[in-house]
């Protein structure tokens, strides 16, 4: 090899040296702006995730039953109830899950669907209007498919209120409302011995808020109006914007009066704060 050739070569390995520099450069300056734009992800991600825990979400499940094969007429204010509640829910920022009419397997995937979605900060309304019906010293709603013949049929085919309850409590609910109008006179009636009218008294988990239609072993009639007695108070005291507490107490008094005494609906608290049904109010 001449001198001529080795200074060729020389040249040759430099430019390769230079070259594989500057493409080394170039691959580390990519790789430092990728790890630059994932941290930047990563922060964009967590300040969502932050920011989404403060915001407490409100949902509620509404159930209407109304066409129960044993009875002798559909309970229509029923159907009414549930549609009419859930209106006025959604105007106060609920996420409303109505079903009407359900079968025993439409109320436990309702049920479930409500489970899957309560967070710690959760506030949560539960509606039932139909028949119920007490077994064991414990609540049921009823399903429109239900066939009652003894006590252990209600367990069976019913839907346990405290359950519900239960279920709202374990997921961390934030608050529980639960408004029942579903102390009817029902056609399971007597079918067996250890039948007891109206509804069992209903267990107040912490921070829980109960409305029921009549006091616990009573029945009331429903009216000739659009919606039951209950409702109607109910749906009028809502406008008020009051406090959750608030209006289930002034729709206690309200029908207490206008009824003589003869349908006093329960109101039973255990709320640890103020929980209103309109968003401003919180």
């Amino acid at each position: 090899m001449n001198v001529r050739q080795l200074d060729i070569s020389r040249r040759s390995i430099a430019l390769a040296a230079a070259l594989i520099g500057t493409v080394s450069l170039a691959i580390g300056a990519h790789a430092a702006l990728n790890m630059r734009a994932l941290d930047a992800a990563k922060a964009v991600s967590t300040d969502q995730v932050t920011g989404s825990v403060g915001e407490t979400s409100r949902l509620a499940l509404v159930i209407g039953n109304g066409h129960y094969p044993d009875a002798s007429a559909p309970l229509t204010q029923s159907i009414n109830d549930a549609r009419a509640l859930s209106s006025s829910l959604r105007k106060n920022g609920f996420d409303v899950d109505m079903v009407e009419d359900a079968s025993k397997d439409d109320m436990i995937r309702a049920v479930n669907r409500l489970k899957s979605r309560i967070k710690h900060d959760t506030t949560v309304m539960l509606f039932f209007g139909g028949y119920g019906v007490q077994a064991g010293r414990e609540s049921y709603m009823l399903p429109v498919d239900a066939v009652i013949w003894k006590e252990s049929d209600v367990r069976r085919q019913g839907v346990s209120i405290e359950g519900v309850l239960e279920m709202m409590k374990e997921q961390g609910a934030k608050a529980k409302l639960v408004v029942v109008d579903a102390s009817r006179r029902n056609p399971y009636e007597r079918r067996f011995r250890s039948y007891s009218h109206g509804l069992a008294p209903i267990g107040t988990p912490d921070n829980a808020l109960i409305l029921t239609s009549a006091s616990p072993g009573k029945v009331v009639d429903d009216g000739k109006g659009e919606h039951s007695t209950l409702v109607s108070e109910l749906l009028a005291n809502l406008a008020t914007q009051g406090s959750a507490e608030s209006v289930f107490n002034k729709t206690r008094l309200a029908i207490s009066r206008a009824s003589e005494g003869d349908q006093v609906p329960t109101v039973s608290s255990s709320l640890l704060e103020d929980v209103h049904f309109d968003q401003a109010g919180g």
